[in-house]
């Protein structure tokens, strides 16, 4: 499953035209796509209250996977470290806990954000690239 990440959200709800929303576009309905559940938390809190439900409802049509727990937060505190070590710094603890989770659960990942490019070249992170 390809699970898509907010920051093509955002630029999808917003009309930004990004290779990687006019993939979105094109592949809704067309293939099977979800979302953790830390992602339908981030855009949501970033819409207005008035877009609110509307974007609820669309989001929640497709599948939305549930992180967490123990082993998962070993696991990212893990992949950060490791890359740390690298010379790469995450800056967002939600982008090393989506990329860890699509590497355990073996999930190709959907994005826009510089964060999730170590865990590509170095740990085996699967990505879309449109």
């Amino acid at each position: 499953m390809v699970i898509v990440d907010a920051s093509v959200w955002i630029d999808f709800l917003r009309g930004t035209a990004t290779p990687e929303a006019e993939w979105l576009d094109r592949q809704l309905g067309a293939r099977p796509l979800g979302l953790t559940d830390l992602t339908l938390c981030e855009v949501l809190q970033g819409v207005s209250e008035q877009q609110a439900a509307e974007v609820r409802d669309r989001l929640l049509q497709l599948q939305v996977l549930s992180t967490g727990g123990t082993g998962l937060a070993l696991a990212a505190a893990d992949n950060y470290r490791r890359l740390r070590h690298r010379g790469f710094t995450i800056r967002k603890t939600i982008d090393c806990w989506i990329a860890t989770f699509c590497l355990r659960q073996d999930h190709t990942l959907l994005h826009r954000d510089r964060d999730f490019d170590p865990f590509e070249r170095f740990l085996g992170l699967r990505v879309v690239h449109p």
